[in-house]
């Protein structure tokens, strides 16, 4: 099977036309419908029609402490989960926020801050990744950041004045793992920073600070 990604005929001749673009929602974040002409494969145009809905950017850390091969993540009650299955709509999370106008490294030390109490000292860019591609334009910015206990500079917690009423919880590279297993970490974002720990291994990742 050839896995190079075909290219149109015409390469040189845009692949997508926007025709049409209608706001239908501008209220948290934005909601578009956008109509648009696509360049297929075999030359031809064909017309089409896509809702993406534009919150912004963000970024995403792992704290992790390698010689007590912990991690800390976060609990927080997320309302679209609670209406799809989710029972008391509670989620376990990696510390995580919009950018907001800031650039990720920013931004992240910013959430870390408000949200577990941890001094961001030297945190690490690991990637970036769509979270939802088909609906979805945000691009999430991964980083990771060891941490020691002295670290900890408050509570965290979240701002109450937005909502936010967020649980900072430590465990074991291991736990989280196995929580993923059974189901109680089933955040997306959460799960490929722990993933990604797991593959790399916590000391190895520490050493490339």
């Amino acid at each position: 099977m050839n896995s190079t990604p075909s290219t149109p005929l015409h390469p040189a001749e845009p692949r997508v036309k926007v025709q049409d673009v209608t706001v239908l929602s501008d209220n948290w974040y934005v909601l578009k419908k956008t109509t648009f002409d696509y360049l297929r494969r075999d030359g031809s145009w064909q017309r089409q029609s896509r809702e993406t809905y534009d919150r912004g950017n963000g970024a995403v850390l792992l704290l992790f402490n390698a010689r007590n091969g912990t991690v800390v993540l976060t609990r927080q009650f997320r309302f679209p989960t609670f209406v799809n299955g989710n029972a008391d709509g509670m989620m376990v999370e990696a510390c995580a926020g919009l950018l907001d106008g800031d650039d990720p490294e920013t931004c992240i030390r910013r959430e870390a801050a408000e949200e577990t109490g941890y001094r961001i000292r030297a945190p690490r860019k690991l990637f970036e990744a769509y979270m939802s591609p088909g609906s979805v334009t945000e691009k999430l910015h991964f980083f990771a950041a060891a941490y020691e206990a002295a670290d900890q500079l408050s509570q965290g917690g979240g701002h109450a004045h937005e909502g936010e009423d967020i649980e900072v919880i430590e465990l074991t590279l291991s736990a989280a793992l196995e929580q993923i297993r059974t189901g109680a970490i089933q955040d997306g974002k959460t799960i490929m920073l722990l993933q990604h720990a797991a593959l790399v291994g916590l000391e190895n990742l520490a050493q490339s600070f």
